[in-house]
C-alpha cells in the first residue's frame, strides 16, 4: 500500500491537506502538524494549527474567518470581558469544548499524539493527524518590541512588530512524535503544504531528527510555494520575508528549503521562474479558492511524485 506524508501548519496548509484527504484513501495519508504555536491560555492547552486542521477536515471550520468553528457563539468570551478577563485571543463557546477536553486528557497523563488521535476520531476524521512532537516547542519572535511568544505576536499584536529573529524554544531537547521518523523513511512521498515556511514548517524541521530524516529518505519531497506573484496567499509570510531582508519571491522559498526538496511547485503567476531554480519546478494553479481547487492541486502534486491518477 502506498503512503504519503504532508507537513502543514494552519489555514494555508490545511487547504491542501483537505484536498489530499479528498483524493487519497485515509489509510494512505499522515498529516504532520506544527505545534510551535501551542500555548496555555486561561488554563487551557490551545493548539491552533492542530485545531484549524481538525476543524477543516471535519467540515466544522468557519469558512468566513478561516479559523475557529462555524456556527459559533461568544457568550463565554463576552462574559469574561465583563469580568475583566483577557479577550484578545478569541475562543468561541463550541471551540472551548475542544480545549477543555484536550486539557483534561493531557492532565490525565495522555500525550498530545494520543489526545489528537482521540479527538480526531470523535470528529470523524480518518487520516492520521500527528503533532510534530509530544514535547513543548514554542515559537518565539524576537522583534523591535522585544521577545514575544508567537500568539502574542500573531494575534495580540496582529503581526505589527518588526521581526528580527525567530527562535524555537525547547526544540533542542524535543523528540519527534512516535512514528514520525519511521513514516518519513518509509513513505512514498513527502508534501510540504503552502504554509508559512518560517513560522509553520521550520518548527517541524527544528525537532531533532526530522530534517535529517527528510534528507535521508529516498522518497521525493515536494514543496508548494506560499508566495504567489510576490505576495503571500495567507498570513504574514511576505512581511516577515521583507523584515528578514529576503525578497518576497517564490524562488526565495525554494532557496530556504534548499536541499530538503526535490520539486518545487510554482503558481502560474510565477511561471517565469520555471526551470530557473536549482531545484526541479512545476507550474500549477496553487491559489485554492474552492474545494475543487484543493482537490485539483492535490492531484497535480501527487501525480508529480508518481502516484497513478484516480480511475475514471
Amino acid at each position: 500500500m502506498s503512503h504519503y506524508l504532508a507537513l502543514t501548519g494552519g489555514v494555508g496548509g490545511a487547504k491542501l491537506a483537505l484536498g489530499l484527504t479528498r483524493v487519497l484513501p485515509p489509510e494512505e495519508l499522515t498529516l504532520v502538524v506544527n505545534t510551535g504555536d501551542d500555548f496555555e491560555h486561561l488554563g487551557l492547552h490551545i493548539a491552533p494549527d492542530i485545531d484549524t486542521l481538525t476543524y477543516t477536515l471535519s467540515g466544522l471550520a468557519n469558512a468566513e474567518l478561516g479559523w475557529g468553528r462555524g456556527d459559533e457563539s461568544w457568550n463565554c468570551l463576552d462574559t469574561l470581558g465583563q469580568l475583566g478577563g483577557e479577550t484578545w485571543f478569541q475562543l468561541g463557546d463550541r471551540d472551548l469544548a475542544l480545549h477543555l477536553r484536550r486539557t483534561a486528557l493531557l492532565r490525565a497523563g495522555h500525550t498530545l499524539t494520543e489526545v489528537t488521535a482521540v479527538l480526531s476520531q470523535q470528529l470523524g476524521i480518518e487520516p492520521r493527524i500527528l503533532p510534530m512532537s509530544d514535547d513543548p516547542v514554542r515559537t518565539i519572535v524576537h522583534s523591535n518590541q522585544g521577545r514575544l511568544s508567537f500568539q502574542h505576536y500573531f494575534v495580540r499584536e496582529q503581526c505589527k512588530p518588526r521581526v528580527e529573529q525567530i527562535e524555537f524554544e525547547g526544540a533542542a531537547t524535543a523528540r519527534p512524535a512516535p512514528g514520525l521518523l519511521e513514516a518519513i523513511a518509509s513513505c512514498d512521498a513527502i508534501i510540504i503544504c503552502p504554509s508559512n515556511p518560517f513560522l509553520s514548517v521550520d518548527p517541524v524541521l527544528s525537532v531533532p531528527g526530522v530534517r535529517q530524516a527528510l534528507l535521508d529518505t529516498p522518497a521525493p519531497v515536494v514543496a508548494v510555494s506560499p508566495i504567489v506573484g510576490g505576495t503571500a496567499v495567507k498570513g504574514p509570510t511576505a512581511k516577515i520575508m521583507h523584515e528578514l531582508n529576503l525578497a518576497t519571491m517564490a524562488d526565495e522559498i525554494a532557496n530556504h528549503y534548499g536541499e530538503l526538496i526535490d520539486l518545487f511547485v510554482l503558481d502560474e503567476l510565477d511561471k517565469f521562474l520555471d526551470g530557473q531554480l536549482p531545484v526541479q519546478t512545476l507550474v500549477a494553479q496553487t491559489v485554492m479558492r474552492t474545494l475543487e481547487d484543493r482537490e485539483q492541486l492535490a492531484r497535480v502534486v501527487l501525480a508529480a511524485v508518481g502516484r497513478p491518477p484516480d480511475p475514471q
